[in-house]
């Protein structure tokens, strides 16, 4: 799944809601916050001028229209800092490559894929620091480890989305099944899958991606007390250890069992056609479901025995460029872009990153924004490997490969075999 939080399509009435909450902001006097080691991070304008820093995101169209609204808003709620909105939509990497390579980067960015530009980026933890422990202790800790490498934070997160289970209600109703609850297993999501199968009308209990993101399916070897890598990120004896082969075995053993299916995506498709009951995603299948007049239902990801689900974040955050000449303005920006009242009028968007947004819209209790919070409550501690090894790139292609194979119902190959193949 794609991590790019922000290339999601903003509805237009969500648009409008981010516009007219943003008037509130906690951050508007730009050259505030001390230079780090006491260094001087905002050029000197010439007098009556603003400082100018840029600020690059990878949305485009009807998104990149808003965010010039707000950055227009920005703009005008103070006299010290300007900033220039630079949309990138699908040539962003190319551009802010290129930009670090020639030392002329954006001053604020948009940011997921902090293994690759950690080297350009500011890291953040002592503009945090003087903002004081509650501004920090009001992200949830989790988000603020996904957007941080080597202990420092580099990013501040700005939207998230864990994985949990989508049902659909009436084929549920229809076979006369009870709706699964938090604290369920995989053996009874198989049990569950089995009796709403349902080959006479093309009905299939449970899918699941055929070519599953590696980064997205490491959350199934952690659940079941593994994961891809050793401590010292080597991959022989952890990437094919047993465990990590039950977990194959048993997706690969639904598809022989023929209570599942392998689809092309999470499993949207097929549920809104009414062949599939349950799927695995994040938020973004919330808006096309109800789009589709589906009555879903979401709850956690089932349990390996009595582990708990863990689940695999999909978070992007603000950065600052660390060769910016006004590192004071571009934080006073970040600040305004991550506050408590942009936080809020991107509800439906993106879930909050906010403890104080959360709880104060009662999403945490809410029946289903709430079970996204509750995986990520109980996913702190995990780093994904594509943080942690130096060539993510060819690890990830390997997995893939190695998912198809395994998964492919032409092939199905022995799990065993095909993990040890790739384990080095």
């Amino acid at each position: 799944m794609n991590r790019k939080l922000g290339l999601i399509v903003i509805a237009l009435t969500l648009m409008v809601s981010l516009l007219l909450g943003a008037c509130a902001t906690t951050g508007t006097t730009a050259a505030t916050t001390a230079a780090p080691a006491g260094e001087t991070t905002t050029a000197a304008p010439a007098s009556g001028e603003k400082v100018k820093i840029r600020f690059a995101t990878w949305d485009a169209d009807e998104t990149a229209t808003f965010q010039q609204q707000l950055v227009d808003q920005y703009n005008a709620s103070q006299d010290k800092v300007e900033v220039t909105l630079e949309s990138y939509g699908d040539e962003y990497d190319t551009k802010i490559s290129a930009g670090m390579g020639a030392k002329d980067a954006p001053d604020v960015m948009y940011m997921w894929n902090y293994s690759q530009y950690q080297d350009a980026l500011e890291p953040l933890d002592g503009y945090i620091a003087k903002e004081g422990q509650a501004y920090k202790d009001n992200f949830y800790e989790a988000l603020l480890t996904y957007n941080s490498l080597d202990g420092q934070v580099l990013g501040i997160p700005v939207g998230y989305t864990t994985h949990v289970v989508y049902y659909n209600k009436a084929i549920f109703d229809q076979a006369g099944v009870e709706y699964p609850k938090a604290g369920w297993t995989w053996d009874d999501l198989k049990a569950t899958a089995a009796k709403l199968t349902d080959p006479a009308n093309d009905v299939v209990g449970f899918s699941f991606s055929g070519q599953p993101d590696p980064y997205d399916f490491e959350m199934y070897f952690w659940s079941n007390g593994s994961g891809y890598l050793n401590a010292d990120k080597t991959t022989a004896g952890a990437l094919n250890s047993e465990k990590n082969v039950e977990v194959l075995s048993m997706f690969q053993g639904m598809l022989k069992d023929e209570i599942a299916i392998t689809t092309e995506g999470s499993g949207a498709t097929e549920m809104k056609s009414g062949k599939v009951a349950m799927f695995i995603n994040g938020a973004w299948s919330i808006s096309s479901l109800k789009e589709a007049g589906i009555d879903f239902g979401v709850v956690e990801l089932p349990q390996f025995g009595s582990q708990k689900a863990v689940s695999i974040i999909s978070t992007s955050g603000i950065t600052m460029y660390n060769e910016s000449a006004n590192k004071d303005a571009a934080w006073d920006f970040i600040k305004f872009w991550t506050n408590e009242a942009n936080n809020k009028a991107r509800i439906g968007y993106e879930l909050p990153v906010l403890k104080s947004v959360a709880e104060a819209e009662k999403l945490t209790t809410d029946p289903m924004n709430g079970i996204f919070y509750n995986m990520l409550n109980q996913s702190s501690g995990y780093t994904p490997a594509s943080y942690l090894v130096e060539d993510w790139s060819r690890l990830s292609e390997d997995l893939g490969l190695m998912f198809e194979e395994v998964f492919n119902p032409t092939t199905l190959s022995d799990p065993k075999m095909a993990l040890d193949s790739i384990a080095e």
